[in-house]
């Protein structure tokens, strides 16, 4: 039953990161989902920035429970265990970011950018391996078609990780970006819906008693 509802942990925190995108950016009227990114939310200065991290609490706690439900299910297979504890790494890393915000798009363009900045970047290159890896080794652990469909994950992530990869240097500048909110929720949705199937795959499966 633990099991189960540390499980459940991880279908709850993806609709949960779902609402918050939804909600918060309607305490910012000038905010634009489609041309701004998600850290904007939180950057220093911003309207919604002490909301957001507040709000985010939650669903750091429960990518941080998920995972100890998927080492829960891992029983004797290494890859899958190996994934429970980089999926830890990523939903402990929530507990850093709200110390590391990055600075407003004009603030940057001024040559204002400081540690946190170079901080809020590193975190964010630090969070995609993290995931791509436990993604990866799951992926290995559940079998063929839980396989496949990480794989389409993955070119999934590729692409769009790497659209937004290009705008990126342009909100430094000041520049408009305008599809790259709609590049990084692309790349964050698909990554919501792995973690909701990954809990699913593993709440009707039991225990994995071989190793891999």
């Amino acid at each position: 039953m633990i099991r189960k509802i540390l499980l459940s942990c991880g279908v709850l925190s993806s609709v949960l990161y779902v609402l918050l995108n939804i909600t918060v950016p309607l305490y910012w009227p000038a905010y634009s989902p489609v041309k701004q990114t998600v850290s904007e939310l939180s950057a220093i200065g911003a309207p919604t920035r002490w909301l957001w991290n507040w709000l985010c609490a939650p669903y750091t706690f429960l990518v941080i429970a998920f995972a100890w439900g998927v080492w829960l299910s891992a029983g004797k297979n290494r890859l899958l265990r190996v994934a429970s504890l980089l999926l830890l790494a990523y939903g402990a890393l929530g507990l850093i970011w709200p110390f590391a915000p990055m600075h407003q798009r004009h603030v940057l363009a001024a040559g204002g950018a400081t540690l946190s900045d170079a901080i809020h970047i590193t975190l964010g290159a630090v969070t995609e391996v993290l995931f791509l890896s436990a993604l990866g080794l799951a992926a290995a652990a559940l079998g063929k078609y839980f396989c496949w469909y990480s794989i389409v994950t993955f070119t999934i992530l590729l692409l769009f990780g790497t659209l937004t990869f290009i705008d990126a240097p342009l909100i430094a500048e000041d520049l408009p970006t305008p599809l790259i909110g709609v590049w990084e929720r692309i790349n964050i949705g698909v990554f919501l819906i792995w973690i909701v199937a990954l809990a699913v795959k593993l709440l009707r499966t039991r225990i994995i008693m071989k190793s891999n």
